[in-house]
C-alpha cells in the first residue's frame, strides 16, 4: 500500500488482541442518551487514553450522562420556577439547587475529558489539547456562568433585580433534554409517534410553566401597596379573593399562573383572569405573538405525523424494512451491524447530503467536487508528480464514504474494484503471507495513504486485509473510471508506476511491470513517439506542439532508436530543431545505427541544422571515426568530407590499418581530397601499420601533382612548425601494450595480474621490460591473443594484449 504508515498519537491505542473487541456492542448502544456517549460507544472498553490524568470507560461515562440529564431536566424547568417565584419558595428547594450546581461544575471538569466526534472527517478525537480548546471555545463560559450561585449573588449585590435576570443563562441545559429526543427519534426500538406526541407535549408544557412564571414574577415585582393592581392581586375566583396571594400555598399560586399563561396561549380568556397593568399587557402581546409560532410549530408536526414525511421518519422506514430484509435473508450479526451502522451514519453526517446536488448541473457538481477533494488527492503519494489535470480528473470522480471501526475495506485475497484513499481516521493491513502462512506485522495507514491500487492495477487479489480502527473518511474511486482517466493520462500513468514500484518487494514489482495497465502504457507512449517522429519529419511544428502539450516525451525514442530531433535534422527542419533544443532534449544520443542528430544533419548536407546543433554543444562523435573517414574518401565524397572536416572531427583518425583518410587519398591520386585534408590539419608524417606515411602512398600512386603538394606541405609543416609536429609524429607513432605473465593456451596456468607498457622500438627491449615489470625470468618470446609469435615491435597495435612466456608453443 502506497502512502504514511505511522501511529498517529492522537488515535487510539489498543493492546495486542484486542484492536476490534468491543464494537459490536458500542453498535448496540449506539442510541443511548447523553453527550459524548455516542462518540465514545465506538471505543472499545480496553482502551487507553495516552497523556490523561483520568480515565474515562463507556459505562462510566454512560452512567454520568445519564445522571447529568435528570439534572438537566429539573434544572430546566426549576430555574424560571426560581426566577419566578424566588421570594416565596421553600428552603429546601434552595438546598436540591446548589447540590445540581455542583453535579453541573463537575460536570465542566469531565467535559475537558469526553472525546469527541469531528465534525468534518467524523473521527474520535482523543487529544487532551484539541477537547480543551474545543469546549474552551464553545458552551464553556455559558455553562460556568449558568453554574454560579446567582441567588447569593443577588442578596449581595444588594437585592438589583437585574442581577437575577442572569438567571436564565442555565436554560442552556435544556440542550441535553434536546439531545436526548433527537436519539429516542431515531431508536426504532421506540415507537416513533409516541416519541414525537411526548416531545411536542413537554414542549407546551414547558412554554407554558415558562410563562406561568414570568406571570407571577411580574405580579412580585411591584411594590407591596401596589400588588392589588397585577392580575392575580385582583383576582377573584367566587367568595375566594387573591388579594393577599402571598400567603397563599405556593401549589395554589403556581396553578393559578399555569392557568392564566395556558388559556392566554390558547386564546380563549374568559375574562376571569386578564391583565391589569400595562407591563402585563405588554408582556401579554409579546406571549401572543409567540404562541401563534408555537402553534404553527405545533400543527406543523402534528400534520407531519399524520403524513409521514420527515426526514427523521424516512430513515426509521428504511431502517425497519432493512432489518426485515435481513431477518428474512438470515443474515449474520456482523454484517447486520455494519449495515445499520452505515444507513445511521449516513442519516446522522452530511455525508447524505449527496442526494442535494441530484438537480444540480453536472457541470457545477464537478466544480464542487473538484474544491473539495482536489487538496486530499494532491496530496496522496501515489499521485506525487503528476500533472493537475490528472489530478483534477481524479477528484471529479472520487466518492466520499464513511466507515465504523471494524469494518474490513478490503480482505486478503479478493480483487478490487475500487481504490480508496484516506482522508481522516486510522485503518490497519494485516493478514498472513502466500508462503508459509505466517503473521504479517500490522501496519498503520493514515491520512492520505491509498488501499487497493495494486489490486486495481495488477489484477492480483489484495495482499493484505485492510481494517479499520477508528472511523474513518475516505474518498473512493472505481476501477472503471480511474482506468478512463489513464488512458487520457497515460504520462501520468508512467509516473504512478514509478511511484507504485518504489518499496515494493521485487515479487511486486514483476507483477506490476508485466500487468495490463504498465503494458497498455508502454504501448502508448511507442505509438506517440512515432506519431510525434512523423510529425518531425513531416516538418509539423503545430503537431509537432500539440502532441508535446499533450504529454509526449520529445526524448523518446522509435523502435530504431530515433528521437524527433534525429529526424528533423536529417530532413533539414530548421524551426523543429531550434524549438525542440530549446526543449531541453538530448542533442548527442545515438540511434541503432551509431547516428547522432548532427552526423545525419552532416550527411543530409544540411549545413544550418549542423550549425544549430554546434551552437548548442553537439559534438560529431563517431564510432571508428577513421574508418568512416576513410569510407568518404574512398567514395569521393568531397562535400560530405568537408562538411564532417568543418564540424571539428579529427583528420588524423584512422581504420584497422592504423591508415588515415590522407593515406588514402594519397594512394588513390585525390588531390582536392588531400589538400582539403591537409588545410583541416592532416599530418603528412602519419605511418601505418606497414610503416608507410601518406608521401609513400603517393609516390606509389604516381601522381605528380600530389606528390609535390605531400613534399611541399612536408616541408612547411617541418619549418613552421619543428617541435609541434616532431611532438605530434612521436605521439601518432607511440602505441601502448598490455602484457601478462602467461600462456593463453595453456589452461592449467594460472591468470594473473599484467602490466601496461609502451611499445619501445625493438621486439627484444619489450621482452626485457616486460620480464623486470612483471619479475619473470626465463621469458624469451610475447604471443599475441591468437597465440602467434610476434617478431616485430611493428605488428604491434595500440592496446593490443600480449603474453611474455618461456617459448613459443
Amino acid at each position: 500500500m502506497s502512502g504514511q504508515r505511522m501511529e498517529s498519537p492522537e488515535t487510539l491505542t489498543n493492546p495486542p488482541g484486542t484492536l476490534f473487541s468491543g464494537y459490536s456492542r458500542a453498535r448496540q448502544d449506539s442510541t443511548q442518551i447523553g453527550v459524548g456517549v455516542a462518540l465514545l460507544q465506538i471505543i472499545p472498553q480496553t482502551t487507553v487514553l495516552k497523556d490523561y490524568s483520568f480515565f474515562l470507560m463507556t459505562r462510566g461515562t454512560r452512567v454520568w450522562t445519564q445522571f447529568i440529564l435528570i439534572w438537566a431536566v429539573y434544572s430546566s424547568f426549576f430555574t424560571p420556577l426560581e426566577f419566578g417565584f424566588f421570594r416565596g419558595l421553600p428552603e429546601k428547594l434552595f438546598l436540591l439547587d446548589i447540590a445540581g450546581q455542583i453535579a453541573f461544575l463537575i460536570d465542566i471538569i469531565v467535559r475537558f475529558f469526553v472525546a469527541y466526534q469531528d465534525d468534518h472527517s467524523y473521527t474520535v478525537v482523543l487529544s487532551h489539547k484539541l477537547i480543551a480548546i474545543r469546549y474552551l471555545k464553545s458552551r464553556f463560559s455559558v455553562d460556568l456562568l449558568g453554574s454560579l450561585p446567582w441567588d447569593a449573588i443577588f442578596k449581595a449585590c444588594g437585592r438589583k433585580e437585574p442581577v437575577r435576570y442572569l438567571l436564565w443563562i442555565r436554560l442552556s441545559r435544556a440542550l441535553r433534554v434536546t439531545e436526548f429526543f433527537e436519539k429516542l427519534e431515531k431508536d426504532i426500538r421506540i415507537n416513533y409517534l409516541f416519541t414525537r406526541i411526548v416531545k411536542l407535549l413537554v414542549v407546551e408544557l414547558y412554554c407554558t410553566h415558562t410563562a406561568a412564571c414570568i406571570f407571577y414574577y411580574l405580579a412580585t415585582t411591584l411594590p407591596p401597596s401596589q400588588e392589588g393592581y397585577t392580575w392575580i392581586g385582583s383576582l377573584q375566583m367566587g367568595d375566594y379573593s387573591y388579594s393577599h396571594f402571598r400567603d397563599i400555598d405556593l401549589w395554589t399560586r403556581y396553578t393559578t399562573s399555569l392557568y392564566f399563561a395556558i388559556v392566554t396561549m390558547a386564546t380563549v380568556g374568559y375574562g376571569d383572569i386578564h391583565a391589569v397593568n400595562a407591563r402585563e399587557m405588554i408582556f401579554i402581546m409579546i406571549y401572543v405573538s409567540f404562541d401563534m409560532i408555537l402553534g404553527a410549530y405545533l400543527l406543523g408536526n402534528m400534520t407531519a405525523l399524520i403524513v409521514k414525511g420527515s426526514k427523521t421518519e424516512r430513515y426509521r422506514d428504511k431502517m425497519t424494512d432493512l432489518i426485515k430484509y435481513m431477518n428474512r435473508n438470515k443474515l449474520g450479526n456482523q454484517i447486520q451491524k455494519e449495515i445499520k451502522g452505515h444507513v445511521r451514519l449516513q442519516h446522522q453526517s452530511r455525508h447524505a447530503e449527496a442526494s442535494v446536488l441530484q438537480d444540480i448541473p453536472v457541470s457545477i457538481r464537478a466544480k464542487i467536487s473538484q474544491e473539495l477533494y482536489e487538496p486530499y488527492v494532491r496530496q496522496i503519494p501515489l499521485f506525487k508528480g503528476c500533472s493537475s489535470g490528472f489530478i483534477k480528473q481524479i477528484a471529479i470522480r472520487v466518492h466520499e464514504e464513511i466507515f465504523f471501526p471494524g469494518e474490513a475495506i478490503i480482505e486478503q485475497g479478493n480483487t478490487a474494484d475500487q481504490v480508496y484513499f484516506v482522508c481522516d481516521g486510522t485503518l490497519v493491513e494485516e493478514g498472513k503471507s502466500e508462503d508459509d502462512e505466517t503473521e504479517i506485522p500490522h501496519l498503520c495507514l493514515t491520512k492520505y495513504s491509498s488501499i487497493g491500487e495494486m489490486s486495481v492495477l495488477c489484477n492480483i487479489p489484495a495482499p493484505y486485509t485492510v481494517l479499520v480502527s477508528q472511523i474513518s473518511r475516505l474518498l473512493r474511486v472505481d476501477k472503471q473510471a480511474f482506468i478512463e482517466v489513464l488512458e487520457i493520462y497515460f504520462f501520468d500513468g508512467r509516473i504512478i508506476i514509478n511511484n507504485l514500484l518504489e518499496g515494493k518487494e521485487s515479487n511486486l514489482r514483476k507483477k506490476l511491470l508485466e500487468s495490463d495497465i504498465t503494458l497498455h502504457i508502454g504501448k502508448h507512449e511507442s505509438e506517440l513517439a512515432t506519431r510525434l517522429n512523423c510529425a518531425a519529419y513531416d516538418g509539423d511544428m503545430y503537431r509537432l506542439k500539440c502532441l508535446i502539450g499533450a504529454g509526449a516525451d520529445p526524448n523518446k525514442t522509435d523502435y530504431d532508436g530515433r528521437s524527433p530531433l534525429h529526424l528533423a535534422a536529417s530532413e533539414g527542419h530548421e524551426d523543429i530543431t531550434l524549438f525542440l533544443i530549446q526543449q531541453g532534449v538530448g542533442i548527442n544520443i545515438f540511434d541503432n545505427f551509431g547516428n547522432t542528430p548532427l552526423l545525419g544533419a552532416i550527411k543530409n548536407g544540411h549545413d544550418q541544422v549542423a550549425s544549430l546543433l554546434v551552437k548548442a554543444g553537439a559534438s560529431l562523435t563517431i564510432d571508428d571515426a577513421g574508418s568512416y573517414l576513410c569510407m568518404a574518401v574512398v567514395r569521393k565524397d568531397l562535400e560530405f568530407l568537408r562538411r564532417v572536416l568543418a564540424s571539428g572531427i579529427n583528420p588524423n583518425s584512422k581504420n584497422y590499418d592504423l591508415r588515415t583518410p590522407l593515406h588514402l587519398a594519397a594512394s588513390e591520386g585525390l588531390y582536392s581530397m588531400a589538400k582539403l585534408l591537409l588545410e583541416a590539419g592532416a599530418s603528412i608524417f602519419s605511418k601505418d601499420r606497414w610503416g608507410n606515411t601518406p608521401l609513400d602512398d603517393a609516390r606509389v600512386g604516381g601522381n605528380k601533382n600530389l606528390i609535390k603538394l605531400l613534399e611541399d606541405t612536408k616541408c612547411t609543416q617541418l619549418l613552421e612548425f619543428p617541435d609541434f609536429f616532431e611532438g605530434i609524429q612521436g605521439k601518432m607513432q607511440r602505441r601502448k601494450c598490455t602484457v601478462f605473465p602467461f600462456n593463453p593456451w595453456d589452461h592449467n596456468t594460472e591468470k594473473t595480474q599484467g602490466v601496461v607498457l609502451w611499445v619501445p622500438q625493438s621486439i627484444e627491449d619489450l621482452i626485457k621490460t616486460a620480464k623486470e615489470q612483471l619479475k619473470y625470468s626465463g621469458a624469451s618470446c610475447i604471443l599475441s591473443e591468437n597465440g602467434g609469435k610476434i617478431l616485430d615491435v611493428d605488428m604491434i597495435c595500440d592496446d593490443q594484449k600480449l603474453f611474455l612466456v618461456s617459448e613459443a608453443p
